[in-house]
This record gives structure tokens, C-alpha cells and sequence, in this order.
């Protein structure tokens, strides 16, 4: 039947054609190629009049060839007919098929709505059956409902008078009833249960409170705090049913007990005031140890091993200790006092064997590897506020020995002197003891402190001297005696201020402070040198002049003035008292080449000039022999200068001048035209021509030898103003 069925549905084709269909636009013009080529292989192929003989074979052989084509071509359109032929018949089967399961499914719909419809007629006894459920549950469990009030009036009384075991198992008895009565209900709350909440809440607040008070009952009542503490570990081994939050009160204990430990060493109360900080860390150096050791003996057998108590209390104690110095801090700022007390307890014996160090402890309770009590921050701003006080004492306690020192100077007596004679103050001991002590006592904290400190004192100290505490000769009755004592302090203080320097610190450290020292020498080198020229000045108003030529009596008086000047001088300490005897006799011999250079006696004769060339002699061998005696060695005096001139003037015949002047720039290099000039003023002598001459040879002179030393005099003396005759084109006149 199958294949009768497919015979009818296959299309039949029309007889005598030999396409199926239709012809399309492509086929045609395939006709055209196909056409085009046979036409051009037929002309080739016949082109010639030989060929024409076989046409008939050709014809035939394409005769052939074209049915050949042609039969296969039918084939194909044949066999593709056959195919969708098939394909239209499955088609028809599967609508049939679908059809088919649409009414199907139409009649299970309606059993469905009538079946659903059936259901919502029964939901009414549905209804009844689950309350009648309920009703039968609470019927079963109404004596125990109905005891539930007084069961929770018990429980609280249990909690109240601290019988914590017992008002945990009641409290649980209820709860389970809750449990029990809430599944049984399908999820109903009763009102009996609202204060089940309240009453577990109350439990939780006498578990905390006795958690937090575990170091006094660890002493008193250890049972009252086992007791919490099981209820606790109970709790958290307990499984929480769906739906309800753990309570956790393990966490809630444990907090409990770092609150109390806390409260007790931590609390705001307990925090130190201004200047007694040393005394609360020398306490709880005691107290903190104290507290680990009863930790460790009371506390922890009272605890779960997993609370690992000790490891708990040195944490605890730590922690609250790092808070409490973070917050007092925060506050005003500390003392000196109170901020070195810190650093030193913080760093060195706080982790030291005296504390948390100690080897009494177990290794539960080390926390050297928790986070320090002080930042760096923290260390940076107490070194600094430690510091900055400090200085501003050391500031003021040298103000005060320096006050004290220049009351001395109002005195009507000479300063005081040692078993050896010398002026002696206490004064540079008490400077250096002030700051030596500083800087040893950072040294117990830190290097960074201590560097600190000791950069301050050197700046206290360089600022100590250059403080200008000299007083002028009026302001003193003893002026010169107490400059004379202010020498030996910077005598002393340069050869005890290397104690200042730190160990393995470099060389240059004390560089400033040794400046600010030769200064100070200085500073009190020219203010005797000062006094010293204010008595000589009127002495040398009459030198030179021709009473001076004639008589040693100005200078016998000068030599006197000079030797009572510095009678003083051997209370000095040396070396300041060879430096001293060499300026003083360099300011004589100023004096007196100001003095010869003033222009005040013009040489009238041979006779003159050598009446003061043999002056010169006679007064540089008289100075010589003066401060010999005062004990200057002969190697420092500056007089033999009085010799050279006269040497210039003793010259008899000035055109030898310049030969004089040479000698005179070798041994005096600072010696001037202008100086020069004065001097030849003295002569008298001196024709223009012989002036320039002597100039020009001073000027085209060899130069001194860089070997000899040389110390200043002609550079120090004020050069006269010269006369238009002694200026040369190229002097400083032109």
C-alpha cells in the first residue's frame, strides 16, 4: 500500500519533454555557450573539404552523445522527485500526530481545573483538621504552660541569688518548652514565653558580671565564677535551632573579663597627674607582675585551658596599657621630668627582667611580640618635648651662673683665686657639670635621645659664650682682674669641653663650640689690650718730641704705667698668660710706632737724628728688659722693630734710602708707603727725588721670604695722611 500510495503522489511529466519545468534565464544562456562552441569546433573541425566525408559519422557520434546526456539527466530529475515526494508524506503523518496530542492534552486540562476546583471545596476542613491538631497539642501541654510563670519567677530568683547552674538549666527547660510548644503549634507564639527573652538577657548580664569581677572571686568565691563560666562553654557547645541567633556568650565571657582587668589598672580615674607619672609606672612595675602571678595561680584553675588565661591577662594588660599612654599623650604636654620617666620605663624596663621580662613568667605571658607601648611617633615627640625642656632649663640655669658671675664683678674686692694664686670661679665647672649631666643621664634611654641632648648642650654652650657678659671699666671697681679671671674660664672650659664630645662621634663635632672659645679669647684679649691703651694713650701725646730725645723719662714712665698693668698677669693660667704678655707688648710697641708715625717732631740736624736713633736703641732694649722681667721670651717680643727704624734714621747718607727701605719690607712686609713716608718725615732730611727713590724701591723690592714668621704691626697702625710731595704717580694719591 505504501507503495501505491507513493505512486499516487508522484507527479507524472508530460510526454515528449525533455526538461522538467520550465526553462530559466541562466539555462538559456547556457544554451547560447553551449551552441557557440559547438558551432566554433564544427567550423574547425570542417574547415577543410577532406573533412566533409565524415559528417556522418560526427552527426552520429552526437547523436549518441546527446541521448547519453539526456538519459542521465532524466535520472537525476527523477531521483530528486522521489525524495520530496517522501519528505511531503512524513510531513502529513507528523501533522496527523500533532493534531492527535493537542485534543489529548485539552481533555487533561479539563480533568486538572475540575480536580483543582474539587481541592478549594475541601480547604475548609483542611482548616479544621490542623486546629484541631493544635487544640490537641495544647491540651497535652497545658500543665506545663500553665507553670511557665512561675518557672521564670523561679528562674530570676536563681539568677538573683547567683545560682547560675540552676537558673541555666531552668532557663533551658523553659526554652525547650517554647521549642517543643512553637513546633507543635505550627510556628504560634505564646504570651506565656514573652519574658524568656528578658530572663536569658539577665542570665547573660550575671554570667558577664561575675566574669568581670574574676580576680576578686578567684580570691573569695571561685565556685560563683567556675559556675559562670561552665554556663558559658555550655552555651557555646550547644546547637542553635534554625532561625534563632547564637548567643554567644563565650565572646560576651571573655570581654567580660578583659573589661574588669581593665577597669581595675586602665580607667580614666587611674591616669596620672602632672609630675607623677614616675610614681604610676614605679606602681604598676609591682602591680602588673603581681596581677599575671595571680592570674596564673588563681584565675586560670578556674578557667577552660582553652582560655589560655595567663596569654588573656598579659594581652589584656598590655593592650590597656598602650591605650592609657596613647591617650595621656594626647593630653597636656608632660614635664621633662615626667617624659624621660616614660621613655626609660617604656623602653628598658618594661620588657626588662623587673617586668613582663621576668623569668618568673611562663612564655604565655610575653608580649614582646605584640605592638609596642610607644610609637616612633610616640618616642619622636617625647625625645623632642624632653629636649625642649630641657634647654630651657639649661638655658636658665646659665643664665643664673652668669648672672651670678657678673654680680661678682660689682664687688669691691679681686676675684678669687685657688691654692696656686690664679683667679678661680666655679662657674666653668658648674657649666660643663650642668651639661655633662644631661647628656649621661639620656644615655640610660637612648642613642637618638641622647644625640639629641647632646646637640642641645653644644648649642647652649655656643650661645653661653657668645653672650656678652664683659662689663666696661666703669660698671667694675676691678675691671681688668675679673677680665684677667674671665681668661682662666675659657681657659678651663677649652681644656675640659672635650668631655663633651660623644664616643666614636666625629673630630669636627666640637668645631663650633672651639670657635666660639678662641672668640671668647679674643673678645677678652682686646678688652685688657683696650684698658691697657686707655693708660698709655696720655704717655705717648709727648712722644716724639725733644724732651723725648733728651730724656728716657717718658718712656721710664710708660715701662712703669706697663709693669703695674700687668702685675695681674701672673694669676693667668698658661698658656693665655704668654698670649697675654705678647699682645700686651705688641700694643706698647703700637702705641709707640703710632706715637713716631704722628708727624709731631721733624729731625732738624745730623745731630737730631741720631739723638733718636739712639732713643729707638735705648727704648727697645728698655721694653726688652721690661716684659723679660714679666716673663715673655725674647722669641715673641715685637721691639726689635724700634731697632730697624733706627737704623733708617742713624743712615748718613739718604741716597742709600732705598737699600734701608728694602730691608726694612723684608723684615715687616706690612709695612706701607705711607708708614714709609712718615718715617722719612722724621728724618728731615729727605729731598723729593730721594723720597721717590726709596718708594720705588719698596715697590720693586723682592719680595719676603714666606719662610720668616711674621706678625702684624704696620698693618695695625693707623698710616698719616701723606703730604703732596711724597706721592708718587702711582701711589695712593695718583
Amino acid at each position: 500500500m505504501e507503495s501505491a500510495a507513493k505512486d499516487k503522489m508522484k507527479p507524472a511529466l508530460p510526454c515528449g519533454s525533455s526538461s522538467p519545468g520550465p526553462e530559466w534565464p541562466e539555462q538559456e544562456r547556457a544554451e547560447q555557450l553551449a551552441r557557440g562552441a559547438a558551432l566554433k569546433w564544427a567550423s574547425g573541425i570542417f574547415y577543410r573539404p577532406e573533412q566533409l566525408t565524415r559528417l556522418s559519422q560526427y552527426r552520429s557520434r552526437e547523436v549518441q552523445r546527446t541521448c547519453s546526456l539526456e538519459a542521465r539527466i532524466k535520472s537525476v530529475v527523477q531521483s530528486y522527485l522521489e525524495g520530496v515526494q517522501t519528505g511531503v508524506w512524513h510531513l502529513s503523518r507528523a501533522l496527523e500526530a500533532v493534531q492527535g496530542t493537542r485534543e489529548a492534552l485539552s481533555q487533561a486540562h479539563g480533568l486538572l481545573k475540575s480536580m483543582a476546583q474539587a481541592s478549594q471545596s475541601l480547604e475548609p476542613l483542611r482548616e479544621r483538621v490542623v486546629q484541631h491538631k493544635q487544640l490537641q497539642a495544647l491540651s497535652q501541654l497545658l500543665p506545663r504552660l500553665q507553670a511557665v510563670p512561675a518557672a521564670m519567677a523561679r528562674t530570676q530568683t536563681l539568677i538573683d541569688t547567683q545560682r547560675l547552674l540552676e537558673a541555666y538549666v531552668s532557663l533551658r527547660e523553659l526554652e525547650q518548652l517554647q521549642e517543643e510548644t512553637w513546633a507543635s503549634l505550627g510556628g504560634l507564639e505564646l504570651p506565656v514565653f514573652q519574658g524568656l527573652g528578658l530572663l536569658a538577657e539577665s542570665l547573660s548580664q550575671a554570667i558577664e558580671t561575675a566574669a568581670m569581677a574574676a580576680r576578686q572571686l578567684a580570691r573569695e568565691d571561685p565556685a560563683l565564677l567556675v559556675a559562670a563560666l561552665r554556663v558559658a562553654e555550655v552555651e557555646a557547645g550547644r546547637t542553635t535551632p534554625v532561625g534563632q541567633t547564637p548567643r554567644d556568650w563565650r565572646q560576651r565571657c571573655l570581654r567580660a573579663l578583659q573589661t574588669g582587668l581593665e577597669q581595675v589598672h586602665f580607667s580614666t580615674t587611674t591616669l596620672p597627674e602632672p609630675g607623677a607619672l614616675a610614681g604610676w609606672l614605679k606602681a604598676l612595675q609591682v602591680a602588673l607582675p603581681a596581677e599575671l602571678a595571680t592570674a596564673e595561680a588563681l584565675v586560670a584553675p578556674c578557667c577552660p585551658p582553652h582560655y589560655k588565661v595567663v596569654q588573656l591577662w598579659a594581652h589584656t594588660l598590655h593592650n590597656g596599657l598602650r591605650r592609657s599612654l596613647q591617650q595621656l599623650l594626647a593630653g597636656p604636654e608632660l614635664g621633662a621630668a615626667d617624659a624621660f620617666a616614660l621613655l626609660h620605663w617604656a623602653l628598658h624596663v618594661y620588657l626588662g627582667q623587673e617586668m613582663m621580662g621576668s623569668l618568673e613568667l611562663g612564655p604565655e605571658a610575653d608580649v614582646s611580640q605584640l605592638e609596642p607601648l610607644l610609637t616612633l611617633e610616640n618616642i619622636e615627640q617625647l625625645e623632642a618635648t624632653f629636649v625642649a625642656k630641657v634647654q630651657a632649663s639649661v638655658a636658665q640655669w646659665l643664665q643664673k651662673a652668669l648672672d651670678g658671675e657678673i654680680a661678682e664683678w660689682g664687688r669691691e674686692q679681686e676675684p678669687n683665686t685657688d691654692p696656686s694664686g690664679f683667679y678661680h670661679s666655679p662657674m666653668p665647672a658648674i657649666v660643663l657639670q650642668i651639661l655633662t649631666e644631661n647628656i649621661r643621664v639620656t644615655s640610660l634611654v637612648s642613642e637618638s635621645l641622647q644625640q639629641r641632648v647632646h646637640g642641645m648642650a653644644l648649642s647652649e654652650l655656643g650661645t653661653f659664650l657668645r653672650r656678652d657678659h664683659l662689663r666696661g671699666e666703669a660698671m667694675a671697681p676691678h675691671y681688668v682682674p675679673y677680665l684677667l679671671a674671665a681668661f682662666n674660664h675659657q681657659s678651663a672650659l677649652s681644656s675640659s669641653v672635650s668631655i663633651l664630645q660623644p664616643d666614636g662621634a666625629a673630630s669636627g663635632i666640637l668645631a663650633p663650640i672651639e670657635a666660639a672659645l678662641d672668640e671668647l679669647q679674643r673678645r677678652i684679649c682686646r678688652l685688657v689690650l683696650e684698658a691697657l691703651q686707655v693708660e698709655l694713650q696720655p704717655l705717648f701725646e709727648s712722644v716724639p718730641s725733644r724732651q723725648w730725645l733728651s730724656s728716657s723719662e717718658l718712656l721710664d714712665c710708660v715701662c712703669d704705667q706697663t709693669s703695674r698693668f700687668c702685675r695681674d698677669f701672673w694669676r693667668v693660667r698658661s698658656p693665655a698668660v704668654e698670649l697675654l704678655l705678647a699682645e700686651a707688648e705688641r700694643t706698647v710697641v703700637l702705641q709707640y710706632l703710632r706715637a713716631l708715625m704722628s708727624g709731631r717732631l721733624v729731625c732738624r740736624d745730623a745731630d737730631e737724628r741720631t739723638q733718636a736713633a739712639e732713643r729707638l736703641q735705648h727704648d727697645a732694649a728698655q721694653l726688652k728688659e721690661l716684659f723679660l722681667g714679666l716673663g715673655l721670651e725674647e722669641s715673641s717680643h715685637c721691639s726689635p722693630v724700634l731697632l730697624a727704624l733706627r737704623e733708617l734714621l742713624n743712615l748718613r747718607d739718604p741716597t742709600l734710602l732705598g737699600l734701608e727701605v728694602a730691608g726694612l719690607r723684608q723684615q715687616f712686609p706690612d709695612v706701607s708707603e705711607d708708614h714709609v713716608s712718615a718715617l722719612l718725615d722724621l728724618r728731615g732730611d729727605v729731598s723729593r727725588e730721594q723720597r721717590q727713590a726709596a718708594l720705588i724701591s719698596l715697590q720693586d723690592g723682592p719680595p719676603p721670604s714666606p719662610l720668616m714668621g711674621h706678625r702684624a704691626l704696620f698693618s695695625l697702625v693707623p698710616a698719616p695722611t701723606p703730604s703732596l710731595s711724597s706721592c708718587l704717580p702711582s701711589g695712593p694719591c695718583s
